[in-house]
């Protein structure tokens, strides 16, 4: 049974009643970030229940030791790890001497919080009546500001009800933290030092092995009814942290205010040295902006990015809460400020997946952040890849590949590969497809040829060299085949001939010679700089294309469908729907060995490259490829709702294209996979935008411009979005009636909608 607590409304998350079964979901769900920083929903006061404490810093990690049995040849000798950080969040508070603690607490009433999506903050308040007897109300807001990235705020405000009282609240900084997710419980911090100055405190640590240096810093104002009084501030030093006590006598019904500001400060953007130096300017512009000024700061962040990345939907209250709740999460996680940075599948809201970089962000997230940003935002993600592209090549040269072919890590924070699971980390070597797909994805819609040029192009030849050497010619077959392999569907370990897998690394090298022969017929100066920076051959072309004119793609002529794999009609053929519920999700219910041996689907695979490739089947492919494996499909994976939605959508299943939709968009609020405690799918959320906009929008990119064929679920009465194309501003809107498009910004335009050209003029709505 799913969750339901979560109030349904269009633009905040909203949870009222204190229940602490739900403590560590709600803190995954109304976690804070700002694409350089992120903050589980911990309370800021002590709370002796079952917490995940959570805060994290993009780009720093640790590589945590491998544990495994026994070792194998190029197996990763660690799991990137993205650490908890500090705690910069604490107020530990006192009232008449008895600690404040919800745990604790003889009774709590009217608990309340709120994620405002729409101006970027996280909100929460409660009654409480302690163990001497006073009772208060509490209201606490904080945000992490878009603008100032290295910069948290709280403005934490007690009112005691019936009597007067003495409140203590003490702000500190804690580094003696450790990682809910560690493979041998090593300590991952060093504290070098913890210093205090004038209200202001901070705490130097360093990360063992990878030396990230970082500064943790806060400074606290105190106001009594909205007015700030000056209380000299009690320090309480110790090895690992710090606090400066606040001592305030409030008479009942007055509200004391605690305003904290604090944040980090890293070594990836300041000489160490100048770290705490560092910290005091962003405080500096922090106090003197203010708690309001921020606030409004945020305010106008926020509503800068909805203008442009918002999807209103109209009669469908929890579709519309889904959505925007994805879309602000991605925003949260990422904002394309800092190429060095990626996206983590569970963002800044859990450590599951290390926080580390997947194939998921070229095959799902590119699309949103191209449609929705600037096109420098999306082309920093593909620069992200060109930066590791040396450690990809010697990621292959560890397996044994030569020649500069590059195989891309399954997981990474630095370009090294680190995913411990052996038949991930030589097996899915799919992700190199989605690499290639990624830069004709981002040319094909930006129209920016200048990165394929530029960078692109290396990556590409790297990525076919790979293709050329991972396949092998099968005697018997006639035909290229490549073997030992997982796709897409983990559910298949070790298998021959997984049909995504042959396809995509066809078409990769197939791509690749297409870029090479343009570029040498259009741009002879980069195609003489490249070949030679590559020592490529026309010979080593020429066996390239070998590979790529002859691959296998296994295909029963009995189903008249391309197969998942060789051995995919061996199994035991039994739909999803004659499983018992008692069984289901098959990952915590059956041993590994029973899932590999039966036909179930953890996520599209086949379906993943009618997908991309849509262009290359035909309509009855897809609906016969789709009633085939479709029943077999158990969705446990987060990635693949949101490409079934799409195909349904194509082929005008509405029903069954919503209830993709709605089981994406709601993933986390409604906890489909019972784990959201860990964290969000942060990745999948772009599925979410792209079930909307590719799937009930119907926009492709075809011939250069933009073609739509637009759908509406039953459910909803109207749908809007808007897309960046190539820097004009298109507004889609689709209600049951008609279908309206206007350009917000930029010239006339050609779009095709229905199969029917017309052209767009910034003067009028068609």
């Amino acid at each position: 049974m799913n969750q339901d607590y979560i109030i349904p409304n269009s633009w905040s998350i909203i949870e009222e009643g204190f229940d602490a079964t739900r403590v560590k979901s709600s803190e995954s769900l109304f976690s804070m970030g700002n694409g350089a920083m992120g903050q589980r929903a911990n309370f800021e006061e002590d709370y002796s229940g079952d917490t995940f404490q959570g805060s994290y810093i993009g780009g720093v990690y640790y590589p945590d030791k491998t544990r495994v049995g026994w070792w194998k040849n190029g197996y990763p000798e660690y799991f990137a790890k993205v650490l908890n950080a500090p705690n910069w969040i604490g107020i530990r508070i006192k009232i008449d001497g008895e600690d404040l603690d919800l745990n604790a607490c003889l009774h709590r009433s009217n608990f309340r919080r709120e994620l405002d999506m729409k101006e970027g903050f996280y909100k929460r308040s409660f009654n409480a009546t302690l163990n001497n007897g006073v009772e208060v109300e509490v209201e606490s807001t904080r945000f992490l500001s878009l603008e100032l990235d290295e910069l948290g705020v709280i403005n934490y405000s007690i009112t005691p009800l019936n009597r007067d009282v003495e409140i203590s609240f003490t702000p500190y900084l804690d580094a003696g933290i450790t990682n809910e997710d560690t493979n041998w419980d090593d300590a991952f911090w060093e504290t070098l030092s913890v210093s205090e100055n004038n209200d202001q405190a901070f705490i130097h640590s360093q990360t063992l092995k990878t030396n990230f240096n970082v500064c943790t810093f806060m400074q606290s104002k105190v106001l009594l009814n909205d007015t700030q009084v000056d209380i000299d501030g009690h320090v309480e030093k110790q090895e690992n942290s710090i606090g400066i006590t606040y001592l305030s006598k409030v008479s009942k019904g007055e509200k004391a205010t605690l305003q904290k500001f604090a944040g980090y400060v890293v070594s990836t953007n300041h000489k160490t040295e100048t770290l705490v130096a560092a910290a005091k300017k962003v405080l500096e512009k922090g106090i003197i902006l203010g708690y309001a000024g921020l606030l409004d700061m945020q305010k106008d962040s926020w509503a800068e990015i909805w203008e442009m990345a918002d999807i209103g939907i109209e009669g469908d209250i929890k579709a519309q809460q889904g959505i925007r709740f994805n879309i602000f999460q991605l925003n949260q996680t990422y904002l394309g400020k800092d190429a060095r940075l990626n996206i983590g599948p569970k963002g800044f809201t859990g450590e599951k997946y290390g926080g580390s970089t997947y194939w998921d962000t070229e095959a799902y997230c590119l699309p949103f952040y191209m449609a929705t940003k600037d096109h420098h935002v999306a082309r920093s993600l593909l620069e992200y890849r060109y930066h590791h592209l040396e450690k990809a090549i010697e990621n292959a040269a560890k397996l044994g590949f030569t020649n500069g072919a590059a195989l891309y890590p399954m997981v990474t924070m630095n370009g090294e590969e680190c995913h411990n699971e052996w038949e991930i980390t030589f097996e899915e070597i799919h992700r190199n497809g989605a690499i290639s797909f990624a830069i004709f994805n981002y040319e094909r819609y930006t129209g920016d040829y200048s990165y394929i040029l530029e960078k692109g192009l290396e990556v590409l030849i790297a990525i076919a060299r790979f293709w050329h050497q991972r396949a092998t010619f099968s005697n018997d077959k006639g035909q290229f085949v490549i073997l030992g392999v997982t796709g897409p569907n983990e559910y298949e370990n070790n298998v021959n001939n997984n049909f995504y897998t042959n396809y995509i690394a066809s078409w990769s090298i197939r791509y690749t010679t297409a870029q090479i022969k343009y570029i040498e017929a259009a741009h002879k100066d980069d195609y003489s700089r490249i070949m030679t920076k590559t020592h490529l051959s026309k010979a080593e072309l020429s066996a390239w294309n070998d590979v790529a004119s002859n691959m296998y793609l296994p295909f029963s002529e009995k189903e008249d469908v391309y197969l998942q794999q060789d051995g995919f009609l061996d199994k035991e053929l039994v739909p999803v729907s004659e499983l018992d519920k008692s069984q289901r999700p098959i990952n915590q219910k059956w041993s590994w060995d029973r899932i590999l041996r039966s036909p179930y689907i953890k996520q599209a695979d086949v379906l993943q490259c009618f997908y991309f490739f849509e262009e290359d089947f035909s309509e009855e492919q897809l609906t016969k490829h789709f009633d085939f494996y479709e029943p077999f499909t158990v969705h446990e994976s987060s990635l693949s709702p949101c490409v079934h939605s799409i195909q349904a959508a194509k082929l005008g299943r509405m029903d069954q294209a919503y209830d993709m939709y709605l089981r994406t968009s709601r993933l986390d609020l409604d906890d489909y996979n019972h784990e959201v405690e860990e964290g969000c799918h942060i990745t999948s959320m772009a599925g979410t935008w792209l079930s909307i906009v590719e799937g009930f929008g119907g926009m492709r990119v075809r011939n250069g411009g933009l073609s739509f064929t637009p759908r509406i679920p039953s459910a909803w009465k109207r749908y809007s979005f808007k897309v960046n194309f190539r820097g004009q501003i298109l507004k889609v809107s689709v209600s049951n009636t008609e279908s309206a498009f206007s350009i917000e910004r930029g010239a006339d335009m050609e779009i095709e909608v229905n199969a029917k050209k017309m052209i767009l003029t910034a003067a009028k709505k068609v």
